[in-house]
């Protein structure tokens, strides 16, 4: 039995400390994720040769599931990669954690290679995504393990599939199969570039709506077309029986058939936001398997993006950092009863 099963993009996170004049000089949108094809990625390589990076197995779903097991969950994770070094140093890292993935996830069945991201993270801790999916973009359905999948509480993926036809695909019949299945769906709209150019698919991905749907307020308000909060929470309550909008330090939102709740942050100082989406999901997740309220599992993700936030990486350095992150929060809960 797993706690969640998780399909998503498998990239090694490359980051890297800059200026914003090195965005500026190399045309790169402060903020977002931006696809870029195997060229491109070389060149800001090469650009970034005197900088010396972070490397750690990522992507967003798969830095999700990362936290879920931390935590103490127990998680499957479908993705494709390249028979290469980096396709063999994500599966490594994955396998350290605890993190159960596909058997075929390497198997040198294509040419390709492994998926990488650069993430050019600024003073203001703001992170800048440059994604070259590589081989990730060939995830399809047959990665998908339908056992494991059967045997899962929840189902969870990225909106970032949403980009490409075999992930795309890969996304729609795991969704599918988790319904038939009565396994929870839990869909992440990921970034405001997925919901801008490939909202068409989000839909489809989507389907007739999911149990949870997780989103940031930028994501949302691009979603409804508005910058009225109330009105886009209004709309995406119809393609989510349950919705956690995050605010940044302004906590998050947690959305139910039975009314919301506005769940305050931390504040805290923050020098990298890369990932607190990501463990943000990861944690409500493993808090409504361990049985919090929906506004319990919204203060622990708040807690546990707070606590992301104050490090580099998209990811915390140690399994053992999540313990004690979740530890942390439950001796926080019990001192202010």
């Amino acid at each position: 039995m797993y706690d969640v099963y998780g399909l998503g993009n498998a990239l090694v996170d490359m980051e890297f400390r800059v200026e914003d004049s090195f965005l500026h000089q190399h045309g790169i949108a402060k903020g977002h994720m931006t696809l870029v094809e195997e060229e491109r990625l070389n060149a800001l390589v090469a650009a970034l040769a005197d900088h010396e990076p972070e490397r750690m197995s990522g992507g967003s779903a798969a830095n999700t599931m990362i936290a879920v097991q931390g935590f103490g969950g127990r998680t499957f994770y479908s993705c494709r990669l390249a028979d290469d070094e980096v396709g063999g140093y994500f599966l490594r890292d994955l396998g350290t954690a605890g993190i159960v993935t596909n058997g075929n996830a390497a198997t040198p069945v294509m040419a390709g290679q492994s998926g990488q991201c650069l993430v050019l993270v600024t003073p203001d801790a703001e992170r800048s995504m440059n994604t070259f999916l590589g081989i990730s973009t060939r995830l399809g359905p047959s990665e998908i393990d339908e056992e494991a999948l059967r045997r899962s509480r929840y189902y969870y993926t990225e909106g970032y599939l949403s980009s490409g036809d075999d992930s795309l695909a890969a996304a729609i019949a795991c969704r599918e199969m988790a319904e038939a299945s009565g396994v929870k769906t839990a869909i992440s709209l990921s970034d405001p570039s997925m919901v801008e150019i490939f909202r068409d698919n989000l839909v489809k991905i989507l389907g007739n709506g999911v149990d949870h749907l997780f989103c940031n307020e930028e994501e949302a308000l691009t979603w409804a077309g508005t910058d009225r909060l109330d009105i886009a929470v209004n709309e995406l309550k119809d393609i989510g029986r349950a919705l956690n909008v995050t605010l940044g330090k302004r906590g998050s939102l947690a959305v139910t058939p039975d009314g919301q709740a506005m769940v305050p942050g931390y504040e805290v100082r923050a020098v990298d936001t890369n990932g607190a989406g990501d463990m943000y999901a990861g944690a409500c997740l493993y808090g409504w398997c361990a049985g919090m309220s929906p506004e319990q599992a919204a203060a622990f993700g708040n807690f546990a993006a707070a606590r992301l936030v104050q490090t580099y990486g998209a990811r915390l350095r140690r399994v053992d950092d999540y313990a004690a992150t979740r530890e942390d929060f439950t001796a926080e809960r019990a001192a202010a009863r």
